[in-house]
């Protein structure tokens, strides 16, 4: 990234802000590069509009969706039996997004490891680091909370991603980096993938492409919406 003095800046470390590391990513398993572009600018509108209206919400409105959200999740998670020492992935907020931190809480004293999505390598599927309510939190590049370099990498079985938008087809639209695609193509064994949002976040389609994945389930503040119960 770089300013005004095109001097290049340093990347963020947490996976929610990789389109501010890599606002040039130009996947190469695209239809085409006029496609590509096309599809590119929808979803850049999209993004703005999905997170201005997510952040002009009145904070008590917020509030009770994510409350609402957090319970549909410890619901589906239990529903998937005893943790058993399975590994899931969940993520520190920034933007205004939903924020899990109790479902972390409560989904480590359940017996699930917990851990968090970093970027540490530019261009290259996430590390995920563990966490527990004790981990001493660093700061990464842009001043949000991270495990240190030196918590234990784990594999996550289960996979929470937040939505800036879904469709219907079970697709994301994310912050525009690439990583999440990037890191369960990547994936040996493939995690269950939970997308979450807002109810309000639904679109007709995010126009995927060759590289998007779908989620395994898309959880809101309504319930679970793909595939439908």
């Amino acid at each position: 990234m770089t300013g005004k003095d095109d001097k290049p800046r340093p990347y963020a470390s947490p996976a929610c802000l990789a389109a501010e590391i890599d606002p040039a990513y130009l996947d190469p398993l695209a239809v085409d590069p006029q496609t590509w572009r096309d599809v590119t600018r929808f979803r850049k509108a999209e993004r703005i509009r999905l997170n201005a209206e997510r952040m002009a919400l009145p904070v008590a409105d917020r509030t009770a969706r994510v409350a609402d959200l957090s319970g549909h999740i410890l619901r589906f998670l239990s529903g998937l039996g005893a943790p058993a020492g399975r590994a899931l992935s969940a993520y520190w907020p920034i933007k205004g997004e939903p924020d899990l931190r109790p479902v972390m809480h409560a989904a480590h004293a359940a017996g699930w490891r917990v851990v968090l999505p970093l970027v540490e390598v530019t261009a290259a599927p996430l590390v995920f680091r563990h966490w527990t309510p004790d981990t001493a939190m660093v700061r990464g590049h842009w001043g949000i909370f991270e495990p240190p370099r030196t918590a234990p990498v784990i594999i996550p079985d289960v996979l929470i991603a937040p939505v800036v938008g879904w469709d219907e087809a079970g697709y994301r639209l994310g912050h525009g980096g690439g990583y999440f695609d990037r890191t369960l193509a990547a994936a040996r064994n493939k995690p269950l993938v939970i997308g979450i949002g807002l109810q309000s976040a639904r679109i007709a389609t995010i126009f995927p492409q060759p590289h998007d994945i779908p989620m395994s389930v898309i959880l809101t503040d309504a319930g679970q919406q793909v595939p439908k119960e």
